[in-house]
């Protein structure tokens, strides 16, 4: 088994829905993400966090399909909050102004 291959758990708390994902962030987690995102819009809460902790590697076409969840988050009047990501990656998607469009949460608080 490829131990990068995507894989997301979709965790409900009080206030927040968790999306915890494992894996390299790339065109195979196409699916996984879209199935996860039905998940969180089926519990009804309106906020969510991503949770990149287990997630190793993130390419383009990985930062396209981040893209097109907060763009769904956004039209379902859905919170998005990020956490778990390394340096690197709250650079590029501060680069990238995905940072814009979802809170980042560092360290302790995350």
């Amino acid at each position: 088994m490829d131990d990068r291959r995507f894989g997301a758990q979709v965790v409900e708390a009080p206030d927040d829905v968790r999306v915890r994902m494992h894996g390299d962030l790339d065109s195979r987690a196409d699916e996984s993400l879209s199935t996860a995102y039905e998940a969180v819009k089926a519990l009804g809460q309106d906020r969510m966090t991503l949770d990149f902790n287990e997630v190793g590697y993130i390419n383009s076409t990985g930062i396209a399909l981040v893209v097109r969840l907060l763009a769904e988050a956004r039209r379902d009047g859905r919170g998005v909050r990020a956490i778990g990501l390394t340096p690197h990656y709250r650079e590029i998607f501060r680069i990238t102004r995905l940072s814009d469009f979802m809170d980042i949460i560092e360290g302790d608080a995350a």
